[in-house]
C-alpha cells in the first residue's frame, strides 16, 4: 500500500509535463495530507519504480541476477 511520507534530502531540479487531470487529482491528494506537490509527486514515483515488473527494469537492475 502506497504511504504518503515527509522529507527528502540531495533534490535535483527535472522539468516534466503531465495531464492537466492528473495534476488536479494530485493537488488534491497532496492537500488532504498537507504536503508539496512536488512530495506527492515523489512519492508516487518511488512507489511505482519500487513495484514495477521486472520485465521492464533494465539487467542491471533486475534482482534476478
Amino acid at each position: 500500500m502506497f504511504k504518503v511520507q515527509r522529507g527528502y534530502d540531495g533534490m535535483v531540479t527535472k522539468t516534466f509535463r503531465l495531464p492537466e487531470v492528473l495534476v488536479e487529482k494530485l493537488l488534491v491528494i497532496a492537500g488532504k495530507n498537507e504536503l508539496s506537490l512536488n512530495k506527492l509527486v515523489i512519492q508516487c514515483l518511488e512507489y511505482a519504480v519500487e513495484n514495477i515488473d521486472e520485465d521492464d527494469l533494465p539487467d542491471e537492475m533486475s534482482a534476478n541476477d
